[in-house]
């Protein structure tokens, strides 16, 4: 199995999660750069300049917070305006994608833990839903988890009686996972009970993602599993993207949260489509 250290990393998203002291200067530029992140994605671009007058900071933190995003694959910066990649074509990074749904991200992941059993051996992929699992597995070891994802491994190495294997592989910054050949040839060497995943996008009951590169390695995945469970919240049925993986029919059970419209969820069950709707009320 291809190795790698697993030391942790920080970076903006993990520290958003942290619980800092209210008046810490640090936690106050996290939640700064956040909501800068939410504003440029809402409004698609805008000038630095403006940035300064909104947020009440000098030049010089707005090009620096913006620096800090634009390292992290989530903006463009040119002339001084600063605007949102293409989310039709581009993933947003993990900065932006672990803070989206975190209700219905949580929601879901619970839901998910009625398909994992004592002994199993199950794939678990980059995304920011099936991360959310992550606390509810220690009530299910022993495990054997396999994984591509670096904030996954970082996560599970400590866990008692959990046995982790770590796909290695070229490393993708803006997923925090390894993906490419390497990490696809090691996949297709093992046999897991249950994958799960998610994707970017789902379009008549298909289901797509932005980058070439995901699709390859998740199949991988989706191929290498005896099962194979996709967690969605709403707002991927609301979404676009540029590369097929599946149609829903080839996955044992698709698990959506509450506020998926009715609309959606009628149409999968008439196609004979297994919809999991999680308990949101749960989900805390």
């Amino acid at each position: 199995m291809a190795g790698f250290p697993v030391n942790k990393k920080v970076d903006v998203k993990d520290l958003l999660s942290e619980e800092l002291p209210s008046d810490s200067r640090h936690a106050r530029q996290l939640v700064r750069r956040q909501a800068i992140a939410e504003t440029v994605i809402a409004e698609g671009s805008i000038r630095i300049e403006d940035l300064t007058e909104r947020f009440g900071i000098s030049l010089m933190t707005a090009h620096r917070d913006v620096d800090e995003l634009v390292s992290r694959g989530l903006f463009r910066k040119t002339r001084g305006i600063v605007s949102a990649a293409p989310t039709s074509l581009i993933e947003s990074s993990d900065v932006y994608r672990a803070t989206k749904q975190a209700k219905e991200k949580k929601a879901v992941a619970r839901a998910a833990m009625q398909f994992v059993e004592p002994g199993q051996a199950i794939f678990m992929d980059d995304a920011t839903t099936v991360h959310e699992m992550t606390r509810f597995l220690p009530a299910k070891v022993p495990l054997t988890v396999i994984t591509n994802s670096l904030v996954l491994i970082n996560e599970l190495k400590e866990v008692n009686d959990l046995n982790l294997i770590c796909l290695g592989g070229q490393f993708y910054h803006w997923c925090n996972a390894f993906m490419g050949h390497i990490t696809t040839n090691e996949i297709r060497r093992l046999r897991a009970d249950t994958v799960f995943m998610s994707l970017s996008a789902i379009v008549d009951d298909v289901v797509y993602h932005q980058s070439p590169e995901t699709v390859t390695t998740k199949r991988a995945m989706f191929e290498s599993s005896a099962r194979r469970v996709l967690l969605a919240d709403h707002t991927k049925f609301e979404r676009r993207a540029l590369h097929h993986f599946a149609a829903l029919e080839e996955f044992d059970a698709v698990i959506v949260d509450e506020d998926i419209p009715i609309s959606h969820l009628s149409r999968m069950r008439s196609k004979g489509i297994n919809v999991i709707v999680a308990d949101g009320e749960r989900a805390g």
